[in-house]
């Protein structure tokens, strides 16, 4: 018997400066398989940076805060890069895993 596929979705969920992009819009993966969403920031916001969950029926859960650091709770199955691009990396996804994710640019940057 085939296994179903899970259904994750990104999508931006706060645009502040600098921009961001966020890909790709939609993946069905299988559970057990590691998983990369991207976003994209048009210089460099690494400590402004944050990926959030959001399930049906649910507010959006914090996953990963400042870039880099996992928000207490969160599996480690779950990373993130840094500078201007970050990739969301979940190693080995699980069925509870599936939802919207959002990258989002927690306040202003502004270059010299």
């Amino acid at each position: 018997s085939s296994t179903p596929g899970l259904l994750l979705s990104s999508q931006l969920l706060l645009l502040l400066l600098p921009s961001t992009f966020q890909s790709p819009g939609s993946q069905s993966v299988v559970a057990g398989q590691t998983v990369s969403i991207r976003c994209k920031a048009s210089s460099d916001v690494s400590s402004y940076l944050n990926w959030y969950l959001q399930k049906p029926g649910e507010a959006p859960k914090l996953l990963i805060y400042d870039a880099k650091t996992l928000q207490s709770g969160v599996p480690g199955r779950f990373s993130s890069g840094s500078y201007s691009d970050f990739t969301l990396t979940i190693s080995g996804v699980q069925a509870e895993d599936a939802g919207v994710y959002y990258c989002q640019i927690n306040g202003f940057h502004s270059s010299p």
